[in-house]
């Protein structure tokens, strides 16, 4: 991060694509982890409702609500003080209407304390991106396999496969970038068609399983730290492998407690 002690803001995004300067981005659900990913260098904190598998036990990311969204932006925001902090608006709390839409990201400004909000889709919500930015609240766009799609898709599935699919993607990247988004995601979309798209827009593109040409790149946290144990993504690369010192750290804690060896003097007073 540059600046440390500076907010970042949507104009330090667009500077960096303007630079070839790669964003740097990943999620959090809580504090400590924002702390932690923010005094690292990551630039943007995306509290997704990824939570709903990777905090939560759901199956997929529909179940999640607005309340528990707003519990998980508000710890991150109080973790990260710099770091520009975006909260994924959960299934169904932006899609009914505009106005919908538009009271739902109020509270994450207002309440939850982040700086800006992602709704998934392209030209279908451009209308509803265009009159929240207009209303002050910066949006992050996001097209290719969309997570709240899963039950109509069928599954996930990789996006722009076909020509149709292609040219429709590239139409959804330019309708969110007219309507104003600050920057778009890109999931999982075949390498060469996201790097098109990337050099068509003006405004970032952050890639999570769509190649090394996007402007930046956003990965789950839980997914690169190996606490993520039903399967390892093909979009994602594990750095380390918490479970299992997890796992270590618990098996010795339980088998020190059973044998009356913790607590010790030492850990009592």
């Amino acid at each position: 991060m540059q600046d440390k002690q500076k907010k970042i803001t949507v104009r330090y995004f667009r500077q960096k694509k303007e630079n070839s300067e790669k964003i740097l981005a990943l999620t959090a659900y809580d504090a400590p982890t924002a702390k932690f990913a923010e005094e690292c260098g990551i630039e943007l904190i995306l509290v997704g409702d990824s939570l709903g598998m990777a905090l939560l036990g759901y199956k997929s990311t529909i179940p999640v609500t607005i309340e528990q969204s707003l519990h998980h932006c508000a710890a991150v925001a109080r973790g990260a003080k710099f770091a520009f902090i975006v909260g994924d608006m959960p299934f169904m709390t932006y899609h009914p209407s505009a106005k919908t839409a538009m009271v739902n990201a109020a509270r994450y400004i207002q309440e939850a304390g982040v700086d800006g909000v992602k709704l998934e889709g392209g030209k279908s919500i451009a209308g509803t991106v265009g009159k929240l930015v207009k209303a002050g609240v910066p949006v992050m766009g996001h097209i290719g396999l969309l997570p709240q799609s899963v039950l109509t898709q069928g599954g996930y599935r990789i996006a722009g496969k076909t020509k149709d699919d292609e040219q429709r993607l590239v139409a959804d990247a330019k309708a969110l970038e007219d309507a104003g988004a600050f920057c778009v995601v890109l999931e999982c979309i075949p390498a060469e068609l996201s790097a098109r798209i990337t050099e068509s827009l003006k405004i970032p593109t952050i890639g999570i399983g769509a190649g090394p040409k996007c402007d930046g790149q956003v990965q789950v946290v839980n997914d690169i730290l190996g606490l993520f144990t039903d399967f390892i993504p093909k979009h994602t690369k594990r750095y380390a492998n918490l479970s299992e010192e997890i796992k270590k750290a618990f098996t010795a804690y339980a088998n020190e407690v059973r044998s009356g060896k913790f607590p010790g003097g030492e850990n009592s007073f």
